[in-house]
């Protein structure tokens, strides 16, 4: 299968092209320091895909760090060199906690609690830990505008046992980072995975709701909050003090199920890139663009006030993420199966050659046949040797006369005659025939007609060696063949008259007779036998050694047929493989990234190509620069062809202009692509913009299920990022302006590569999500049947609402 290496190809490309266009975008950069905290061994598929989304949106990520908690067995592993542990410790340092593993389920999170708090190794390790952070962070002090303040965005899945220290590790590293920097400024993201529950959701539903319930205890407005964290060399405590207030600044809640209750298609992909462009929101630094703009952006303190509810209760936040980028895999998929189906054609592409040109390439005239089957055959010349063959005896002629020749000549020679001709003719022709390899003769001549101007592929040989006579305009196997039952009938024939000369008499042959000398005559008569008779048998052998040289030609040609037959549905088949990833591929996209992929770049592909075969000579993509000879590479294994057809893509075809197009431009190409051929009417700038921005909304509805009609107070803020002053983002401004009633704002960053949405919504509580009333049932359930499933006592959690 060859969909791995061609994926790959595609996501290459498209990672190539981004960055490539990154590199000509604006990208922003982060005022502060930024740190990211993982807590649970449920949160580390996110820590990659956050820590890579900062790479690609920030100018000065190279300086963000992360620490992941989680337990010890996995600890190890993750900081193991074969996991990319030197890469890991450089830029994200793991801090061990008690292994979850062994324990009860039933009381799992209290009994980890317990042997956290007993057990002093585990905290003074997180303070070694935290402190070499610390450190590190300081060694990237030059990257930001300010030193001031650091962003430490705490990231957990509801459901992992190992949340239930999220007040210790947060206020320990809010104390170790508070004696570098005036100002720690927390947020937490609490995942919600529904999608992978399975078997286990009543239980991971408990834990869920027990981690949110202690969740609203750590942000009501008196929690406080003290315990002997900071530990010295010596092992010596010192407490840390939190409170009365809220633990955290905002608490975004983000599930795998929207707020249309359906389950996101990149599952959890699309909150960690909201986690890195919240952080970029609230930490970015403003040019002075955005003055020019006009465009206020986002303020921490406004959206706090907008979801805080009018009893004062603070709310809880979620947010949604969209993009809409130029669909740089589906493309270059497109144009790999496109520009080998346009090498296909050419190959296929008819050969102008008539018949008997063809039959004159191989070798399979009449006359070439003749000629070949001729040099088979010892010289004639070799029968005059016969004469001086032993005879039998001395006959006189007298007994000769009244015999036939067949029998004169078993009397003079017996069967000498026939055994020196088979041994010396017969034989040495068929040795020579055997000899004869028709197809090592030909593949020299038809790899340099595949080369050639039109060329001879494998696709005009399987049609000039099918076994029919209308093929391509003249088979040769089909000529061949009528030639050798033309042959037959000339053997038989020549058999024929080679009997009846056997049996005519002696007496009656046209020889010299020498009166009074009788052996001259007996001489004469046997010079006669072996010219005339022999030679009529050397000519029968010349036409049996053609019909044998044919019949090798025939299995040559049949051969050839197999083998170019072969061929041509391998290059069938590859071609369907590409088509089907292709639009496998365009099938993921949504309806207007991935419409008329396939039209447009048709169209594009053919055109480029055209062009390089104009400036360069028609044949120029089966040169040694390009593809080479497609049968050599057929014979190496489609993986060969595919990477000859992928170099040729990406060095030749997508390096073309047509392939520069800023996705606004290329988007709208492509959307009218189709209308000249179905006569439909031209999409225009401005319902294209109108459908991107419904997809944008779409795309961005909040990633959380809430009981709408029980939530307090609702506070939206949408935030696009991309060029302001595209045309795109003016005709958005536009939209509603007058109507809408949430903050609309932009990151302005100069870019052609495409835009994003990231709608905030805030102002709920806990016990307007969906997943919270759903979890209670199971949670009371489980607390009555006996487990225990908070650290601390439940007398000083809040009740559950």
């Amino acid at each position: 299968m060859i969909t791995s290496q061609v994926l790959l190809y595609g996501e290459q490309y498209a990672a190539e092209e981004e960055a490539a266009r990154s590199r000509g975008d604006g990208r922003s950069s982060i005022h502060y320091p930024a740190l990211f905290l993982f807590v649970g061994d449920k949160v580390a598929p996110a820590v990659a895909p956050v820590l890579d989304s900062c790479e690609r949106k920030w100018d000065n990520a190279g300086g963000v760090m992360a620490i992941h908690a989680l337990t010890e067995g996995a600890s190890r592993s993750a900081a193991s060199p074969e996991n990319g542990g030197a890469v890991r410790r450089e830029r994200v340092m793991v801090m061990a906690l008690p292994d979850t593993a062994g324990h009860d389920p039933r009381t799992v999170r209290q009994e980890v609690y317990r042997e956290f708090h007993q057990d002093s190794r585990y905290l003074a390790e997180m303070n070694r830990t935290l402190r070499r952070l610390s450190n590190s962070i300081a060694d990237y002090g030059r990257l930001y505008s300010s030193f001031d303040v650091i962003h430490l965005s705490i990231i957990t899945r509801v459901d992992d046992p190992l949340n239930v220290f999220l007040p210790e590790i947060t206020l320990l590293a809010r104390a170790v980072l508070g004696q570098s920097f005036k100002s720690v400024q927390m947020d937490l993201y609490a995942l919600i995975n529904e999608r992978e529950q399975g078997e286990n959701y009543g239980y991971s539903s408990s834990v869920g709701l027990a981690f949110l319930r202690e969740l609203d205890g750590l942000q009501a407005g008196d929690y406080a909050f003290q315990a002997p964290l900071l530990v010295t060399e010596e092992e010596l405590s010192i407490p840390v003090a939190h409170g009365p207030a809220p633990l955290f600044d905002l608490v975004y809640l983000l599930s795998d199920k929207n707020e249309r209750g359906m389950l996101s298609a990149h599952g959890m992909s699309d909150n960690y890139e909201i986690i890195s462009h919240v952080s970029l929101l609230k930490n970015r630094v403003r040019p002075t663009a955005d003055q020019a703009t006009g465009q206020g952006g986002y303020n921490n303190m406004t959206f706090k006030s907008g979801i805080r509810g009018s009893t004062g209760r603070q709310g809880y936040a979620s947010a949604g993420f969209s993009g809409v980028r130029r669909p740089n895999r589906q493309i270059a998929l497109a144009v790999l199966y496109h520009a080998f189906r346009r090498l296909a054609e050419g190959l296929r592409e008819a050969s102008p050659w008539p018949v008997r040109d063809r039959q004159a390439l191989l070798g399979l005239g009449t006359d070439s046949l003749r000629e070949q089957a001729a040099q088979l055959l010892p010289e004639r010349e070799g029968l005059a040797e016969m004469t001086g063959l032993m005879s039998h005896g001395r006959p006189s002629y007298h007994e000769l006369r009244q015999l036939s020749l067949r029998e004169a000549e078993q009397l003079l020679f017996g069967d000498g005659g026939e055994a020196y001709f088979r041994s010396n003719f017969v034989a040495e022709a068929a040795r020579r025939t055997e000899a004869f390899d028709p197809l090592r003769t030909w593949r020299g001549i038809l790899a340099a007609q595949e080369t050639a101007v039109p060329p001879v592929t494998f696709y005009q040989l399987a049609e000039w060696t099918a076994d029919r006579e209308d093929s391509g305009g003249g088979s040769v196997l089909y000529g061949l063949r009528q030639h050798m039952a033309g042959l037959r009938a000339v053997i038989a024939s020549a058999q024929a008259e080679l009997e009846l000369l056997y049996a005519e008499s002696v007496e009656r042959q046209p020889f010299q007779r020498v009166p009074l000398f009788d052996k001259r005559t007996v001489r004469n008569f046997i010079h006669y036998l072996f010219t005339t008779v022999y030679g009529q048998k050397y000519e029968l052998l010349r036409l049996e050694s053609e019909l044998a040289f044919c019949l090798r030609l025939e299995a040559a040609l049949e051969q050839l047929h197999a083998e170019s037959i072969s061929r041509v549905k391998a290059m069938e088949s590859l071609e369907e493989e590409l088509r089907g990833i292709a639009l496998d591929s365009i099938g993921r996209a949504n309806d207007e990234l991935g419409q008329n992929i396939m039209e447009y770049y048709r169209t594009v592909t053919e055109e480029v190509m055209k062009e390089i075969e104009t400036r360069r000579g028609p044949g120029i993509f089966f040169s040694e620069r390009y593809m080479g000879s497609m049968t050599a590479l057929l014979a190496e294994g489609k993986e060969a062809v595919i990477s000859r057809l992928i170099e040729l893509c990406r060095k030749e075809l997508l390096a073309a202009e047509p392939f520069a197009l800023s996705f606004e431009e290329e988007l709208l190409r492509r959307a009218n692509v189709a209308a000249a051929y179905e006569n439909r009417e031209v999409l225009s700038r401005e319902e294209l913009f109108k459908r991107l921005y419904r997809n944008l909304e779409e795309g961005a509805v909040v990633n959380v299920r809430l009981f709408e009609y029980t939530q307090e107070h609702r506070h939206e803020e949408k935030y696009f990022f991309g060029d302001s002053s595209s045309e795109f983002l003016r005709y958005a401004f536009g939209v509603d302006e007058t109507t809408r009633i949430y903050r609309l704002g932009f990151v302005h960053e100069q870019r052609r590569s495409g835009i994003e949405k990231l709608n905030l919504m805030g102002g709920f509580h806990l016990e307007d999500l969906l997943y919270y009333r759903n979890a209670k049932v199971y949670y009371e359930t489980y607390v009555q049947n006996g487990y225990h499933l908070h650290g601390v006592d439940e007398a000083q959690l809040p009740e559950l609402r």
